[in-house]
Protein backbone atom coordinates (compact mmCIF):
# COMPACT_ATOMS: atom_id res chain seq x y z
CA UNK A 1 0.00 0.00 0.00
CA UNK A 2 1.08 3.28 -0.72
CA UNK A 3 2.64 5.22 1.99
CA UNK A 4 0.88 8.65 1.28
CA UNK A 5 -2.78 6.34 2.73
CA UNK A 6 -3.65 7.51 6.10
CA UNK A 7 -1.99 5.52 9.35
CA UNK A 8 -4.34 3.53 11.44
CA UNK A 9 -3.57 1.69 14.75
CA UNK A 10 -5.98 -1.00 15.06
CA UNK A 11 -6.09 -1.88 19.01
CA UNK A 12 -7.63 -5.54 19.48
CA UNK A 13 -8.10 -5.57 23.56
CA UNK A 14 -10.37 -7.97 25.39
CA UNK A 15 -9.87 -9.85 29.33
CA UNK A 16 -7.39 -12.38 29.63
CA UNK A 17 -8.21 -15.83 27.71
CA UNK A 18 -10.94 -14.56 24.93
CA UNK A 19 -8.48 -15.08 22.06
CA UNK A 20 -7.31 -11.97 21.60
CA UNK A 21 -2.99 -13.74 20.49
CA UNK A 22 -5.69 -15.74 17.88
CA UNK A 23 -7.45 -13.48 16.17
CA UNK A 24 -4.26 -10.71 15.82
CA UNK A 25 -2.24 -13.20 14.36
CA UNK A 26 -5.03 -13.38 11.63
CA UNK A 27 -5.62 -9.59 11.27
CA UNK A 28 -2.11 -8.94 10.93
CA UNK A 29 -1.54 -11.42 8.09
CA UNK A 30 -4.70 -10.38 6.71
CA UNK A 31 -3.16 -6.73 6.67
CA UNK A 32 0.50 -7.45 6.30
CA UNK A 33 1.61 -5.82 8.91
CA UNK A 34 2.79 -6.12 12.74
CA UNK A 35 1.92 -6.51 15.87
CA UNK A 36 2.76 -4.77 19.51
CA UNK A 37 1.70 -6.59 22.71
CA UNK A 38 0.09 -3.93 24.75
CA UNK A 39 0.73 -6.71 28.19
CA UNK A 40 2.77 -5.09 31.01
CA UNK A 41 4.30 -8.65 31.55
CA UNK A 42 4.78 -10.22 28.53
CA UNK A 43 7.36 -8.12 27.85
CA UNK A 44 9.81 -10.11 30.44
CA UNK A 45 12.02 -12.78 29.36
CA UNK A 46 11.54 -14.57 32.14
CA UNK A 47 7.82 -15.18 32.60
CA UNK A 48 5.87 -16.87 30.23
CA UNK A 49 4.03 -19.64 31.35
CA UNK A 50 2.48 -17.28 34.05
CA UNK A 51 1.67 -14.46 31.17
CA UNK A 52 0.01 -16.91 29.01
CA UNK A 53 2.95 -15.08 26.25
CA UNK A 54 2.28 -16.37 22.66
CA UNK A 55 4.09 -19.79 21.74
CA UNK A 56 6.57 -19.81 19.59
CA UNK A 57 4.62 -20.82 16.74
CA UNK A 58 2.31 -17.80 17.29
CA UNK A 59 5.69 -15.36 17.27
CA UNK A 60 6.90 -16.81 14.34
CA UNK A 61 3.15 -16.62 12.29
CA UNK A 62 3.21 -12.35 12.30
CA UNK A 63 6.03 -10.26 13.59
CA UNK A 64 5.67 -8.94 17.37
CA UNK A 65 7.05 -6.39 19.37
CA UNK A 66 7.07 -5.80 22.89
CA UNK A 67 7.26 -9.58 24.04
CA UNK A 68 10.70 -10.82 25.60
CA UNK A 69 11.97 -7.13 24.81
CA UNK A 70 12.81 -6.50 29.39
CA UNK A 71 14.22 -8.75 31.67
CA UNK A 72 12.32 -8.79 34.90
CA UNK A 73 15.61 -7.02 36.79
CA UNK A 74 14.46 -3.74 34.91
CA UNK A 75 12.49 -1.40 36.21
CA UNK A 76 9.72 -0.84 33.44
CA UNK A 77 6.27 1.72 33.51
CA UNK A 78 2.98 2.27 31.88
CA UNK A 79 4.96 5.68 30.78
CA UNK A 80 7.62 3.72 29.60
CA UNK A 81 5.60 2.05 27.22
CA UNK A 82 4.03 4.91 25.93
CA UNK A 83 7.24 7.03 25.07
CA UNK A 84 8.36 3.49 23.51
CA UNK A 85 5.34 2.14 21.86
CA UNK A 86 5.09 5.52 20.12
CA UNK A 87 8.55 5.56 18.57
CA UNK A 88 8.42 1.54 17.41
CA UNK A 89 4.74 3.11 15.79
CA UNK A 90 6.34 5.35 14.00
CA UNK A 91 8.80 3.04 12.11
CA UNK A 92 6.41 0.79 11.54
CA UNK A 93 4.34 2.98 9.90
CA UNK A 94 7.15 4.17 7.36
CA UNK A 95 6.13 0.95 5.52
CA UNK A 96 3.04 -0.30 7.03
CA UNK A 97 -0.50 1.31 6.54
CA UNK A 98 -1.91 -0.66 9.31
CA UNK A 99 -0.13 -1.56 12.59
CA UNK A 100 -1.66 -4.15 15.48
CA UNK A 101 -1.95 -3.35 19.13
CA UNK A 102 -3.37 -6.13 21.12
CA UNK A 103 -3.58 -7.23 24.66
CA UNK A 104 -5.40 -6.59 28.32
CA UNK A 105 -3.22 -4.21 29.95
CA UNK A 106 -5.47 -1.44 30.41
CA UNK A 107 -3.25 1.21 31.64
CA UNK A 108 -0.67 0.38 28.37
CA UNK A 109 -3.85 0.16 25.83
CA UNK A 110 -4.84 3.86 27.60
CA UNK A 111 -1.00 5.30 27.36
CA UNK A 112 -0.40 4.28 23.40
CA UNK A 113 -4.36 5.19 22.19
CA UNK A 114 -4.73 8.86 24.63
CA UNK A 115 -1.85 9.26 26.99
CA UNK A 116 -1.01 9.13 30.63
CA UNK A 117 -1.61 11.59 33.25
CA UNK A 118 1.84 13.10 34.97
CA UNK A 119 1.19 11.66 38.60
CA UNK A 120 3.64 11.67 41.54
CA UNK A 121 4.63 7.98 42.37
CA UNK A 122 2.98 6.66 45.94
CA UNK A 123 4.00 5.95 48.95
CA UNK A 124 5.97 2.69 49.28
CA UNK A 125 3.19 0.14 50.28
CA UNK A 126 0.22 2.13 49.57
CA UNK A 127 -0.47 0.19 46.11
CA UNK A 128 -0.31 -2.74 47.74
CA UNK A 129 -2.45 -1.84 50.48
CA UNK A 130 -5.03 -0.51 48.53
CA UNK A 131 -5.14 -3.50 46.15
CA UNK A 132 -5.90 -5.86 49.03
CA UNK A 133 -8.32 -3.30 50.05
CA UNK A 134 -10.02 -3.89 46.87
CA UNK A 135 -10.03 -7.43 47.05
CA UNK A 136 -11.33 -7.84 50.69
CA UNK A 137 -14.08 -4.97 50.91
CA UNK A 138 -15.16 -4.51 46.82
CA UNK A 139 -14.96 -1.62 44.45
CA UNK A 140 -18.12 0.15 45.91
CA UNK A 141 -16.49 1.15 49.30
CA UNK A 142 -13.26 2.78 47.34
CA UNK A 143 -15.47 4.31 45.23
CA UNK A 144 -17.60 5.70 48.29
CA UNK A 145 -14.23 7.19 49.95
CA UNK A 146 -12.67 8.71 46.72
CA UNK A 147 -16.20 10.35 45.87
CA UNK A 148 -16.31 11.90 49.15
CA UNK A 149 -12.79 13.47 48.73
CA UNK A 150 -12.89 14.15 44.93
CA UNK A 151 -16.16 14.52 44.03
CA UNK A 152 -14.89 15.31 40.17
CA UNK A 153 -13.26 12.10 39.51
CA UNK A 154 -16.72 10.35 41.26
CA UNK A 155 -18.40 11.91 38.16
CA UNK A 156 -16.27 10.85 35.43
CA UNK A 157 -16.50 7.46 33.79
CA UNK A 158 -13.18 6.29 36.16
CA UNK A 159 -15.09 5.53 39.07
CA UNK A 160 -16.10 2.35 37.29
CA UNK A 161 -12.63 1.25 36.85
CA UNK A 162 -10.76 -0.53 39.66
CA UNK A 163 -7.41 0.20 38.84
CA UNK A 164 -7.92 3.66 38.45
CA UNK A 165 -10.03 4.41 41.97
CA UNK A 166 -6.59 2.50 43.97
CA UNK A 167 -4.41 5.05 41.63
CA UNK A 168 -7.00 8.07 42.33
CA UNK A 169 -6.89 7.09 46.44
CA UNK A 170 -3.14 6.60 46.33
CA UNK A 171 -2.81 10.27 44.40
CA UNK A 172 -4.67 11.72 47.32
CA UNK A 173 -2.98 9.94 50.30
CA UNK A 174 0.84 10.46 48.60
CA UNK A 175 0.30 14.30 48.22
CA UNK A 176 -3.04 15.53 49.65
CA UNK A 177 -4.41 16.88 46.13
CA UNK A 178 -7.18 15.48 44.43
CA UNK A 179 -5.95 13.39 41.18
CA UNK A 180 -8.77 15.54 39.32
CA UNK A 181 -6.31 18.36 39.67
CA UNK A 182 -3.67 16.96 38.41
CA UNK A 183 -5.69 15.15 35.55
CA UNK A 184 -5.00 16.52 31.73
CA UNK A 185 -8.36 18.05 30.06
CA UNK A 186 -7.53 16.55 26.70
CA UNK A 187 -6.62 13.47 25.15
CA UNK A 188 -3.55 13.70 23.33
CA UNK A 189 -3.12 14.34 19.59
CA UNK A 190 -1.57 10.96 18.19
CA UNK A 191 -0.26 11.42 14.33
CA UNK A 192 -1.73 8.20 13.58
CA UNK A 193 -6.00 6.98 13.53
CA UNK A 194 -7.44 4.67 15.38
CA UNK A 195 -9.81 2.00 15.13
CA UNK A 196 -10.53 0.58 18.67
CA UNK A 197 -11.70 -3.19 18.68
CA UNK A 198 -13.06 -4.97 21.46
CA UNK A 199 -13.17 -8.54 22.09
CA UNK A 200 -15.62 -10.88 24.45
CA UNK A 201 -17.63 -13.73 25.01
CA UNK A 202 -20.66 -15.51 26.65
CA UNK A 203 -19.61 -15.42 30.80
CA UNK A 204 -19.55 -19.55 31.05
CA UNK A 205 -17.79 -19.76 28.06
CA UNK A 206 -15.00 -17.32 29.31
CA UNK A 207 -14.57 -18.70 32.75
CA UNK A 208 -14.36 -21.92 31.50
CA UNK A 209 -11.76 -21.00 29.10
CA UNK A 210 -9.76 -19.45 31.80
CA UNK A 211 -9.98 -22.50 34.04
CA UNK A 212 -8.48 -24.88 31.69
CA UNK A 213 -5.71 -22.25 30.69
CA UNK A 214 -4.94 -22.28 34.48
CA UNK A 215 -5.30 -26.19 34.14
CA UNK A 216 -2.84 -26.09 31.27
CA UNK A 217 -0.78 -23.36 33.31
CA UNK A 218 0.24 -25.55 36.18
CA UNK A 219 0.86 -28.53 33.99
CA UNK A 220 3.42 -26.51 31.75
CA UNK A 221 5.40 -25.36 35.55
CA UNK A 222 3.46 -22.14 36.48
CA UNK A 223 5.09 -23.05 40.06
CA UNK A 224 8.65 -24.07 39.18
CA UNK A 225 8.32 -20.64 37.07
CA UNK A 226 7.30 -18.70 39.94
CA UNK A 227 10.30 -20.46 41.74
CA UNK A 228 13.29 -19.20 39.36
CA UNK A 229 12.12 -15.83 39.80
CA UNK A 230 10.99 -15.50 43.51
CA UNK A 231 13.93 -13.53 44.43
CA UNK A 232 12.23 -10.67 41.95
CA UNK A 233 9.01 -11.46 43.96
CA UNK A 234 8.71 -7.61 44.81
CA UNK A 235 8.76 -6.53 41.30
CA UNK A 236 5.32 -5.30 40.41
CA UNK A 237 4.35 -7.92 38.07
CA UNK A 238 5.06 -10.81 40.38
CA UNK A 239 3.10 -9.32 42.35
CA UNK A 240 -0.09 -10.32 39.97
CA UNK A 241 -2.50 -12.75 39.25
CA UNK A 242 -1.09 -15.86 38.80
CA UNK A 243 2.22 -15.59 40.43
CA UNK A 244 1.10 -14.13 44.04
CA UNK A 245 -0.78 -17.17 44.59
CA UNK A 246 1.93 -19.18 44.06
CA UNK A 247 3.75 -17.53 46.23
CA UNK A 248 1.63 -17.71 49.02
CA UNK A 249 1.24 -21.76 48.75
CA UNK A 250 5.26 -21.41 49.00
CA UNK A 251 5.11 -19.50 52.22
CA UNK A 252 2.40 -22.10 53.50
CA UNK A 253 -0.50 -19.54 53.83
CA UNK A 254 -2.55 -22.70 52.09
CA UNK A 255 -2.22 -26.02 50.60
CA UNK A 256 -1.78 -26.92 46.69
CA UNK A 257 -5.83 -27.61 46.61
CA UNK A 258 -6.59 -24.12 47.68
CA UNK A 259 -3.95 -22.60 45.84
CA UNK A 260 -5.53 -23.89 42.21
CA UNK A 261 -9.04 -22.46 43.39
CA UNK A 262 -7.73 -18.94 43.95
CA UNK A 263 -5.43 -18.89 41.17
CA UNK A 264 -8.87 -19.95 38.68
CA UNK A 265 -11.46 -18.02 40.89
CA UNK A 266 -8.63 -14.76 40.91
CA UNK A 267 -8.18 -14.98 37.01
CA UNK A 268 -11.96 -14.73 36.38
CA UNK A 269 -12.36 -12.08 38.71
CA UNK A 270 -9.40 -10.23 36.98
CA UNK A 271 -11.02 -11.19 33.40
CA UNK A 272 -14.18 -8.99 35.18
CA UNK A 273 -12.23 -5.99 36.01
CA UNK A 274 -10.73 -6.17 32.49
CA UNK A 275 -13.98 -6.16 30.83
CA UNK A 276 -14.59 -2.99 33.03
CA UNK A 277 -12.18 -1.08 31.92
CA UNK A 278 -12.33 -1.66 28.29
CA UNK A 279 -16.34 -0.79 28.83
CA UNK A 280 -15.93 2.43 30.55
CA UNK A 281 -12.57 3.14 28.87
CA UNK A 282 -12.63 4.27 25.06
CA UNK A 283 -15.28 4.07 21.98
CA UNK A 284 -14.54 0.45 21.64
CA UNK A 285 -16.41 -1.76 18.89
CA UNK A 286 -17.80 -4.87 20.50
CA UNK A 287 -17.17 -8.54 18.64
CA UNK A 288 -16.90 -11.65 19.81
CA UNK A 289 -13.38 -13.45 18.51
CA UNK A 290 -15.05 -15.78 15.85
CA UNK A 291 -16.07 -12.67 13.93
CA UNK A 292 -13.36 -12.56 11.88
CA UNK A 293 -14.61 -11.27 8.69
CA UNK A 294 -17.25 -8.92 10.10
CA UNK A 295 -13.96 -7.29 12.22
CA UNK A 296 -11.72 -7.09 8.67
CA UNK A 297 -14.78 -5.69 6.81
CA UNK A 298 -15.16 -3.42 9.86
CA UNK A 299 -11.81 -2.05 9.87
CA UNK A 300 -11.83 -1.68 5.78
CA UNK A 301 -14.92 0.39 6.31
CA UNK A 302 -13.92 2.46 9.07
CA UNK A 303 -10.58 3.31 6.62
CA UNK A 304 -12.26 3.96 3.49
CA UNK A 305 -11.27 0.85 1.67
CA UNK A 306 -14.65 -0.48 1.05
Amino acid sequence: MPNSQAKYLITVAGPTAVGKTELSIRLAQALETEIISADSRQIFRELSIGTAKPNEQELSAAPHHFINSHSITESYSAGDFERDALSKLDELFKSHNFVLMTGGSGLYVKAVCEGLDALPAPLEGLREALTMRLENEGLEVLQEEITAIDPDFGATKEIHNPQRVVRALEVFKTTGVPISQYQQKNIQQRPFRQILIALDRDRKELYERIDLRMDLMLKEGLVEEAKSVIQFRDCHALQTVGYKEVYAHLDGLYDEKEMIRLLKQNSRRYAKRQLTWFRHQGDFNWFRPDQFDEILNFIKTEAGLI
